[in-house]
């Protein structure tokens, strides 16, 4: 070997050590359990729930790390874990379609995937086995957030994430396992991380923070997301950066799709962010309900006829606070349900 050829290969060796350095082993375990929320005032579902809450927890980690996750089922029916986004480069069979690239996980047995996060962006985890049911009106699914490895000029703009998981549901199955979710069945509740106005949060910032709101299509219809107040930059498709980002007021999020949009609080007020779907915007018909939410900027006064004069606030309802906490996988105790009686439950 030449000196030459040496110093090409220290060369080599040396740049690669910030990418050698940087992806960690990251380990986690979950487990699948039949618990019921509350939608809207009211309303109860019964779900299929990631760690016992919808959404199921947040996964944040670095692009390249390698995720390993063992999953329980304690329900009554067979599921799987898609990781949607994920591309499973070498690891097909982590990808977690039933009788495709595993057998489903029956009741009272596990699972463990392992899979590297070979792409950044804002990614999520569903069930894979009956879709309709199971994603569409059970609430099985959580955000997956994998930082890049070199985040752009934009992203390190950002002050506060806010994650967004648009979905639907269908009140004459909430208590019927098994059921829902065909093509005649129609959805008359919709929500926003599980919940629907009022039940949700509103989102409070201070002038000068640039929020960016990942949003994800968990459900089976087209949200039509639109903000008041403000331009939206989309960013962000799939997780994907666009290379051409523009300005809007109004996004669609459809099925499994994700958009990131960069908003500037500039405007100091009270705006809402709202489904501009006229049907999503009801509790079963009845206004106003849906996937709402309301940008709050610190310091103007609540009147005494505000609806959310009176909340109890929970900062973390769209993950914001656990987004600022590292790398891990986060619980949010405000998502648990309660336990379903007669339900399979192996701790």
């Amino acid at each position: 070997m030449t000196i030459k050829t040496m110093v090409r290969m220290m060369i080599f060796f040396i740049a690669c050590l910030p990418a050698l350095s940087w992806a960690e082993k990251r380990e986690f375990s979950m487990t699948i359990d039949e618990v019921s929320i509350e939608v809207a005032p009211g309303f109860i579902n019964k779900v299929f729930a990631f760690n016992g809450q919808v959404p199921g927890p947040l996964i944040h980690v670095r692009e390249g790390d390698d995720v390993t996750v063992h999953v329980t089922n304690n329900t009554t029916l067979p599921h799987t874990i898609h990781w949607h986004g994920i591309n499973q480069i070498g690891s097909w069979q982590n990808d977690g379609v039933p009788d495709v690239t595993q057998e489903a996980i029956k009741p009272g047995e596990s699972f463990t995937y392992q899979f590297n996060a070979d792409r950044p962006g804002t990614l999520w985890y569903h069930c894979h086995v009956n879709v309709w049911e199971h994603v569409a009106t059970r609430g099985m699914w959580g955000p997956l957030i994998v930082d890049p490895k070199k985040p752009s000029a934009l992203e390190k703009k950002v002050t506060k994430d806010v994650i967004m998981m648009m979905s639907t549901w269908e009140s004459p199955y909430a208590n019927s396992y098994g059921k829902g979710g065909s093509p005649q069945d129609v959805p008359d509740f919709f929500s926003v991380n599980g919940r629907s106005f009022p039940n949700t949060q509103p989102v409070r910032v201070k002038k000068g923070d640039v929020v960016r709101f990942r949003m994800i299509g968990a459900g089976d219809e087209v949200h039509e997301m639109h903000l008041h107040g403000h331009d939206q930059l989309v960013a962000f498709k799939d997780g994907y950066p666009l290379p051409m980002p523009y300005f809007d007021d109004t996004s669609p999020v459809g099925p499994g799709e994700r958009y990131d949009t960069i908003v500037n609080m500039n405007n100091p007020g009270r705006f809402i962010f709202h489904d501009h779907v006229d049907k999503h915007m009801t509790n079963n018909g009845a206004t106003l309900g849906g996937p709402v939410t309301i940008i709050e900027y610190d310091g103007i006064p609540m009147e005494s006829w505000y609806a959310w004069k009176a909340k109890v606030y929970d900062p973390n309802f769209f993950y914001s606070e656990s987004m600022k906490q590292g790398y891990g996988i986060f619980n949010n105790p405000a998502f648990m349900g309660r336990p379903v009686e007669n339900a399979r439950r192996r701790k």
